[in-house]
């Protein structure tokens, strides 16, 4: 026949819709079409085709050849039509014959040699296929990764022609059998970190509730080991999260199977653009923060950062997603992370050292400082000092607690949160919170002295309740008494000087 059609996907932000490829061969002069809006990287497919289809032992017909990419209103990008523009030619031409491909999806780049190369999206096609119940034809790197949405059967192949003698019946593909999960993954352990035992207790507390953290402190107190150690007390991914987590990379490339059931850790540095922070591109993909989705983004140096790279977290903070618009094209990506945030409390780093080598003025310290605006401090729940430790501390102090009877506290914490509202205290809307974290009278009364003392916002009052309520949880109490409403309005408290 001269015309052969074939089922693919393409990526569009988090969804993977299904592409059409049509194959159809007329005569006139020889030469192949490529429409449906291709992108350079589609438009070299010509190339590449040609070589793979005659290196795999097969002709490359010299006729007028045209590829329509369907839905014509969808761009397409990158490498992965390679292997459907191939066997529909051959399919087309008459030297393959097949039958049943309404069944099958196929992507996969192909080398010159016709070789199969992987593709990125895997993971995020398969999930957005597999209520069709087709079977996906793909390179063999990525079948370990498309197994982990089980609903679907991948088909991993290596070259164009095993694909051929799959679909002539002359060697069957086999589905991928491997397995798919890998071993509990391994943090670093938070005993390593000596002293700071309000800040380990604060650690705890954001890990219970999914909250946000600030701290400030000199340079070498331990900021960065305490964010590094937070995936490690947080509780185990869901399958759900997991696979949430891994399409997001998949997306951009980057997936590896061993990280599969990690929670992320992005520490981007502070020279990060808007961009590489939320995401963007012509075609747009996704930023460190839905990177880190499922897990901990730590901006380490804060103040460093810009600062309208700073103010682009604030509306994906309170939603869990962001929006990524371009004139072409926007998408959607999820961003539910856990921000910890570190900073020095003046530009030299030495304010309050107890040896006394901060050199900075005040107008310095509040330029610095003056870097983070209000809004964004406000959407942060703890905010705490990291003091330096002393030589008893750092030398002969007892080790600390390791990460496992924490990380215990906490998964009996977020249970009750999730019996009791099915989501983390962080993610309780103003009406739930007002409903389940309600103080006692006692409560009541401090929480009215903290807000005309401190000057506190609505947000920061609810916030003050939902640290509380995790307090409450990580204590197994069900009512929020005066000590967790007393540790949450420490926690709110500004950072000295701020």
């Amino acid at each position: 026949m001269s015309l052969a059609i074939l089922h693919s996907r393409a990526l569009c932000g988090m969804d993977a819709p299904l592409v059409t490829v049509e194959v159809h061969i007329a005569n006139g002069l020889p030469g192949l079409t490529l429409v449906g809006l291709p992108d350079t990287e589609v438009k070299e497919a010509r190339d590449r085709v040609r070589a793979a289809i005659q290196n795999s032992h097969f002709e490359f017909p010299a006729r007028r050849i045209t590829v329509n990419l369907a839905p014509a209103d969808l761009p397409k990008e990158s490498g992965r039509f390679d292997l459907p523009i191939a066997l529909g030619i051959l399919l087309a031409s008459g030297q393959l014959r097949a039958s049943g491909l309404d069944d099958l999806e196929f992507a996969g780049e192909l080398s010159l040699s016709g070789q199969l190369r992987p593709i990125r999206g895997a993971l995020a096609m398969c999930a957005a296929g597999a209520a069709t119940g087709r079977t996906f034809v793909l390179p063999a790197e990525n079948a370990a990764e498309a197994a982990l949405v089980r609903e679907v059967t991948a088909l991993p192949v290596r070259s164009l022609t095993e694909v051929c003698a799959h679909l002539t019946g002359q060697q069957l593909l086999l589905p991928y059998g491997g397995q798919a999960l890998v071993q509990a993954p391994a943090y670093p352990d938070l005993a390593e970190v000596k002293g700071q035992v309000q800040a380990r207790r604060a650690l705890e507390v954001a890990a219970a509730g999914d909250h946000s953290l600030l701290m400030s402190g000199p340079p070498g107190t331990g900021k960065s080991m305490l964010a590094s150690r937070l995936p490690g007390i947080l509780p185990a991914m869901s399958d759900a999260e997991a696979l949430s987590s891994a399409a997001v990379h998949s997306i951009n490339g980057g997936f590896r199977l061993e990280h599969w059931g990690r929670r992320p850790f992005r520490a981007p540095h502070h020279s990060a653009s808007a961009p590489a922070l939320v995401g963007g591109g012509g075609i747009p993909r996704p930023g460190e923060i839905s990177l880190a989705h499922e897990g901990v983004l730590f901006l380490d140096e804060l103040p460093e950062f810009e600062r309208r790279v700073l103010e682009a977290l604030r509306e994906p903070l309170e939603s869990g997603q962001v929006c990524v618009s371009r004139a072409a094209r926007s998408a959607e990506f999820p961003a539910r992370f856990q921000l910890v945030a570190a900073m020095n409390p003046c530009p030299c780093g030495y304010l309050g050292h107890p040896g006394g080598k901060c050199r900075c003025t005040p107008d310095q310290v509040a330029r610095y400082r003056g870097k983070l605006s209000g809004p964004l401090l406000d959407r942060i729940d703890l905010m705490i000092e990291v003091p330096a430790l002393s030589d008893a501390e750092l030398q002969g102090g007892t080790p600390g607690e390791a990460s496992a009877p924490v990380a215990a506290r906490v998964a009996r914490a977020r249970q009750r949160q999730m019996a009791r509202q099915g989501k983390t205290n962080a993610r309780l809307g103003v009406a739930e919170t007002e409903a389940l974290c309600q103080p006692d009278s006692a409560g009541q009364a401090l929480l009215k002295q903290a807000i005309a003392r401190l000057g506190l916002s609505a947000r920061a009052y609810h916030r003050i309740l939902r640290v509380a309520r995790s307090a409450a949880d990580l204590a197994g109490s069900d009512t929020l008494g005066t000590p967790h409403i007393a540790e949450a309005i420490q926690y709110r408290r500004q950072l000295s000087g701020m």
